[in-house]
């Protein structure tokens, strides 16, 4: 029995350890709203530019 109480306090000192060094880690959930913060910008994409017409050679 107190294989697995050592056990689960190196695995729980090994998760915070792992944990810590993450940098910035949210453990809060699912996020909705104007709470919910996205790492990617939220501008819209530039519009491709529109291709340029094909030459067609005059027939003779």
């Amino acid at each position: 029995m107190w294989k697995i109480a050592l056990a689960f306090v190196a695995f729980a000192a090994l998760a915070i350890f792992i944990l810590s060094k993450g940098g910035d880690i949210d453990m809060g959930g699912e996020k909705h709203g104007a709470e919910a913060v996205h790492s990617e910008s939220a501008q819209p994409a530039a519009p491709a530019p529109a291709p340029a017409p094909a030459v067609v050679p005059a027939a003779k």
